[in-house]
């Protein structure tokens, strides 16, 4: 294999070159002057994430085990975008006492979990699909206990490596039934051979339910609140929408390139948990106080709509659910990041404490509201246009109950969102959030998620690209 091959891997040798980068700057520079890394590591990444948009070649690798194709690639720009913007919004807290011993740590952590997910997504084989799937998750829950000093945080760590080490078992049962159906790991080789007996679709069950359990869908959600509020706040931001994107890749493309043959069985099982997960999720949603666990409940409502663009089974249908991806990480990172920008000044994390916000802090609300009118789905802005697409690849397929019930759960959802619009606007507070300005890094990473809710929504043209693309499907 020639060494011009690996150029395919150029968004995995370039994380890895990263990630050696903030090793080798930690070792040699003084502790005085680590907070230089964090300057140092948005930069590099900000380069890689535009290096990721330049033209690619497409092919395979590994004998077929790793693929790259222009859908992929989009995938995973669309992932470095969003952890690009989780980098940016962790500077201020980052800084913190607590937390300066520890950047390189961070950075490390963050950028490794990332390597695994461009495997994920890249894999053409259950064994590198696997090998990726672990890589991104360990790190993870390592950072989910990032805060040390707080039991909570080292709850969540432990609670996330459990689940994640149950899901993977459940996932990796599935696989060795498919396996020992099948006799081959390769996307296309089963695909040939998969005819929907009874233990194949026992094997497809459990590689469902184990996937379920990452992209946090009813009935595998319950870990999902107690995890997000344990965390620290760039943490829960990076679990809800940069994991739960690329899980949502790798299942999608699993989906449609390995069990084509059974789409009439798995679209039954997707029809019922769209509705358990969209329903469930805004209901519990109404109920929170603390701003974590309300927009993780949040985001398990936000899988139940993704799921509308599965049940589609085709282009449309797949290419609605990256463009909602993308949206999704422009508007919960904008969300996250003014929750994260407040927490950070004040150290207020719920609900009341948001009481007349907009009279000391104007612009982080006008911010927040655009990014919840986002996750509504209140036209003129993306999220609108996300959910529309999702709506119409499932209302293509004669899905109109679910269609009906997916817009009555967004009338649901405009109510909890605009709870906290109006507690910023409306209501009034005897003890507000003072006034005070941050910092450039969350200024600009605010500044993209505000300009990506808005670009995302106008740019018509958007949506046919990604629709135009090949996934090698």
């Amino acid at each position: 294999m020639s060494p011009e091959k690996f150029v395919i891997m150029r968004h995995e040798l370039l994380l890895t070159a990263a990630a050696l980068m903030v090793l080798i700057v930690e070792v040699f520079s003084h502790p005085d002057k680590k907070g230089k890394v964090i300057t140092l590591s948005a930069i590099c990444f900000g380069l890689i994430t535009v290096l990721g948009l330049l033209p690619s070649p497409e092919g395979e690798l590994f004998g077929g085990m790793y693929i790259t194709n222009a859908g992929r690639l989009m995938m995973k720009n669309i992932l470095n975008i969003g952890v690009l913007l989780v980098f940016l919004q962790s500077a201020d807290w980052l800084r913190r006492d607590e937390n300066s011993e520890k950047i390189s740590e961070y950075f490390v952590l963050m950028i490794s979990t990332l390597i695994g997910m461009n495997f994920m997504i890249s894999s053409g084989h259950f064994l590198m699909f696997y090998i990726g799937l672990e890589l991104a998750t360990i790190p993870i829950a390592a950072l989910a206990a990032y805060d040390r000093h707080r039991n909570i945080s080292a709850e969540a760590g432990i609670k996330l490596i459990l689940i994640s080490a149950l899901s993977s078992g459940i996932l990796l049962y599935g696989l060795s039934l498919i396996y020992g159906t099948t006799g081959s790991l390769y996307f296309g080789e089963i695909a040939t051979v998969f005819r929907g007996s009874n233990l194949q679709l026992l094997g497809f069950i459990f590689f469902f339910t184990g996937m379920a359990f990452k992209i946090s869908i009813v009935p595998f959600h319950l870990w999902t609140a107690d995890v997000y509020e344990g965390s620290p706040i760039n943490i829960t931001a990076y679990l809800s929408v940069i994991s739960k994107g690329a899980a949502v890749f790798i299942f999608i493309i699993v989906l449609f390139t390995v069990f084509p043959v059974i789409v009439a069985a798995w679209q039954k099982v997707i029809y019922v948990t769209s509705i358990l997960t969209m329903t469930i999720g805004n209901l519990f949603a109404i109920r929170q106080q603390n701003l974590k666990r309300f927009l993780a409940f949040s985001s398990i409502s936000q899988a139940g709509y993704i799921l509308l663009g599965f049940i589609g089974g085709n282009q449309l249908g797949m290419a609605s659910v990256i463009y909602y991806i993308l949206v999704y990480i422009f508007s919960n990172l904008g969300a996250f990041g003014v929750v994260l920008a407040i927490s950070n000044a004040s150290g207020k994390e719920n609900v009341d404490d948001y009481n007349g916000l907009y009279h000391t802090n104007p612009k982080l609300s006008l911010i927040m509201m655009l990014a919840l009118f986002s996750l509504a789905g209140i036209p003129p802005v993306a999220g609108y246009f996300g959910k529309f697409f999702l709506f119409t690849a499932a209302a293509e397929k004669g899905y109109y109950t679910l269609v009906i019930i997916a817009v009555l759960n967004t009338i649901i959802s405009l109510y909890y969102y605009l709870l906290i619009v109006k507690a910023m606007f409306l209501l009034k507070s005897d003890n507000p959030i003072e006034k005070f300005k941050s910092t450039w890094y969350t200024r600009f990473a605010l500044g993209l998620c505000v300009a990506g809710i808005i670009v995302t929504g106008f740019a018509s043209g958007l949506f046919e690209l990604i629709r135009n693309l090949s996934f090698g499907i």
